[in-house]
């Protein structure tokens, strides 16, 4: 397995155009992110990872994102598992890879239940945008915006952002067997909140993987 903690953080210079970082992409002008990364052995499914691409490539496009980063809660793990990964798509770099909670009827150890409704408790699937920060009762929290309709588009009636939570921590998964769960949101570790909101805030891609049969069918962006 391989161990990795929080690298540093990479502070992007001016953004070219979205059209020059995908041709990069898709020309092979950077290291295959995948494999050179170990994110197999990291536990990040291949698929979860490729969609993630394929969605953030349309997003970038359209103008809805403007970073290359990417974040995928890989939900298709235990909660147990460290399956938040967020990649810097051009330099080919893991910023972080950490635990990340689901919702509380999403399920106990492993993600079963979605939803979009409100007072679900339950996580919500598909790709958001980031936006700006703000403090709240768990302090630095980062709003985000559902991109997919009729999965996450209700996210900010829903208050769904992402935040710190003292039950995102291996001290809690030691003593209850497994994470805590959130009433929704992606919640972080405590230690890590700041670096990772403050690395993916303003614009980034943030992509909610299960491999749900209906979400798969029907998300406009993995067509």
């Amino acid at each position: 397995m391989f161990a990795l903690a929080v690298t540093t953080l990479l502070f992007l210079s001016a953004s070219k155009p979205a059209t020059e970082d995908i041709r990069a992409i898709e020309h092979s002008d950077v290291p295959d992110v995948y494999s050179q990364l170990h994110l197999k052995e990291l536990g990040l499914s291949e698929n979860a990872f490729q969609l993630a691409v394929n969605g953030w490539k349309k997003l970038k496009v359209k103008g809805a994102v403007s970073k290359n980063i990417i974040s995928i809660c890989d939900f298709s793990q235990s909660s147990n598992n460290k399956r938040l990964y967020i990649i810097d798509m051009v330099s080919g770099k893991l910023l972080f890879n950490t635990l990340v909670a689901h919702g509380r009827n999403t399920g106990e150890e492993f993600a079963r239940f979605f939803s979009n409704e409100p007072s679900s408790n339950k996580s919500s699937l598909g790709f958001y945008t980031t936006k700006e920060t703000y403090l709240g009762e768990h302090g630095l929290s980062l709003k985000l915006e559902g991109d997919e309709p009729g999965f996450n588009d209700k996210a900010e009636d829903r208050s769904i952002v992402m935040h710190a939570a003292d039950y995102v921590s291996s001290n809690f998964i030691d003593r209850f067997g497994r994470l805590g769960r959130s009433l929704g949101c992606p919640s972080v570790p405590v230690e890590f909140h700041q670096q990772i909101i403050n690395t993916i805030k303003d614009g980034s891609c943030l992509f909610v993987y299960y491999p749900d049969k209906k979400y798969l069918a029907a998300s406009r962006l993995l067509r």
